[in-house]
């Protein structure tokens, strides 16, 4: 460990290791961010109408294009491809599509074990695409630990512990770890425990995927338009109409991956809602550093906690850092300016130096945030209209990275009407329980987030969050 000179004053560390942060995403500036495509200035027909560039989007692009050529295909996005939530995200790819088995069960418990089926599948064909096209995204299938500490209740060990050999008897491949084992995997004193998950979870550069993912759809033969933003989508005799404030997108069918922002349509705004996260990433780490906490296997790593932190390192050894926080803003706000909260980044940053207090002499060097589209399920939920011509699927919570290419081939299917064991599930044809209108909205999830925050101290779930169990209404950081 260094001598560094605040190392006796640990929240001035903290603050002096995000002192000359960058307050803008590593990932955006990681590598040449490709140029921009036109604006849509004109009306444009076709068969396929994507509405929003992040994954969503462009696997729908790709897939579409994959299952049938001489489909015409166009996608829009209000921005630059990736440069929202799937450009900044953690990078972390979890085969799981209903935010882990535990949720799954409680939710989907006669279905369990067919969603676990399909979203292994899925990863694996994600896997597949990256190796097909040779997609340059620093793709790393090295699993995910779940990681319990000294500041965690007992309880939450004991349900890890359970949570093991639940996996164990669904066939799945995890490892306990005990204490010795857990650190000699990545070297924390804070460290009691852990649940290493193989097989089933991957890293990645998120931008890079995006970026990769745009040149195959325009490889395929997608049209794409950036800075055209969708004001308005309404049925256009047997097709619908896609209007941006320059030009109009006429189609038969319409796909809309729109992740946080305001929906198009009003009814998908009652289950979901935009919640901020933030992260930051350090400056890489030299093998010296690297030495003092292992982590030679690179596995991404996760508290087991309600406020969790992700941390997982990048292709050139820095400690990517995030979570904890979940910040719902009044009326469902969202704005470039809610990206930014120093008092996050400080508290996260007290937070990576407790959990490594070898690596006291690390600096962040960028730190930024981003919204969440998150429903009361944890997980993704379809949704159609205009009598099938318009499909959605909105409401990832945080694990979207693997499960939007499933919600991509799931709507393409939707569209056409088509019976697969995807479309047959109770996951893709119920909805979440729709969050309470504001002012109830605001203050049940203060609520929800002073409750959470509670438990992890005391390991004691009150009554506020039974009743939440009860009804099925979630919030999760």
């Amino acid at each position: 460990m260094s001598n560094n000179s605040t190392s006796g004053d640990p929240s001035q560390l903290a603050l002096d290791a995000i002192a000359d942060a960058e307050p803008y995403p590593f990932w955006l500036e990681s590598v040449e961010i490709p140029e921009s495509n036109p604006t849509l200035v004109r009306d444009e027909h076709c068969d396929l109408c994507i509405v929003g560039g992040g994954y969503t989007g462009l696997w729908t692009a790709v897939i579409a294009k994959e299952r049938d050529p001489s489909r015409d295909v166009v996608l829009i996005d209000k921005g630059e491809v990736g440069g929202a939530a799937s450009g900044r995200n953690g990078g972390f790819m979890e085969s799981s599509l209903t935010h882990g088995v535990g949720n799954g069960i409680d939710r989907h418990a006669d279905e369990i074990d067919v969603l676990e089926e399909l979203g292994l599948s899925n990863l694996n064909e994600i896997e597949a695409a990256i190796e097909r096209y040779a997609m340059d995204c620093d793709y790393e299938r090295n699993g995910v630990i779940d990681v319990a500490h000294t500041g965690h209740p007992a309880s939450y060990l004991d349900e890890l512990r359970e949570e093991h050999d639940l996996l164990r008897s669904m066939g799945q491949r995890v490892t306990w770890l005990d204490q010795d084992a857990m650190r000699a995997q990545v070297n924390s004193p804070t460290y009691t425990g852990g649940l290493f998950r193989s097989g089933r979870a991957a890293i990645v550069d998120p931008a890079k995927l995006a970026w990769e993912l745009k040149r195959v759809a325009e490889e395929l033969g997608v049209r794409i338009y950036e800075h055209s933003k969708a004001t308005d989508i309404a049925r256009d005799g047997a097709g619908v109409a896609v209007r941006t404030p320059l030009g109009t997108v006429r189609c038969a069918k319409v796909v809309l991956g729109t992740n946080a922002d305001k929906p198009l349509l009003k009814r998908i705004g009652q289950y979901m809602i935009p919640v901020y996260d933030y992260c930051l990433v350090t400056e890489p780490l030299s093998p010296e550093q690297l030495d003092r906490i292992g982590w030679s296997n690179r596995q991404g790593l996760s508290d087991i906690t309600n406020q969790f932190h992700y941390y997982r390192l990048t292709a050139d050894n820095r400690i990517l850092w995030g979570g904890y926080d979940a910040i719902y803003f009044w009326g469902s706000k969202v704005g470039n300016e809610l990206e930014s909260r120093p008092e996050t980044w400080a508290k996260l940053s007290g937070h990576f130096f407790e959990t490594f207090p070898q690596l006291d002499d690390v600096k962040f060097s960028h730190v930024w945030g981003g919204a969440i589209d998150t429903s009361t399920r944890f997980s993704v939920f379809f949704g159609q209209a205009m009598s099938n011509r318009v499909a959605y699927a909105v409401g990832y919570t945080g694990l979207g990275v693997a499960a939007t290419r499933f919600a991509a081939s799931t709507m393409l299917e939707l569209l056409g009407s088509r019976k697969t064991i995807a479309t047959q599930t109770d996951f893709v044809k119920s909805k979440p329980l729709p969050f309470p209108p504001e002012p109830f909205r605001f203050a049940g999830i203060q609520a929800t987030r002073w409750a959470m925050s509670r438990e992890d101290k005391t390991g004691k779930r009150n009554l506020w969050l039974r009743t939440l169990d009860r009804m099925g209404l979630g919030f999760d950081s």
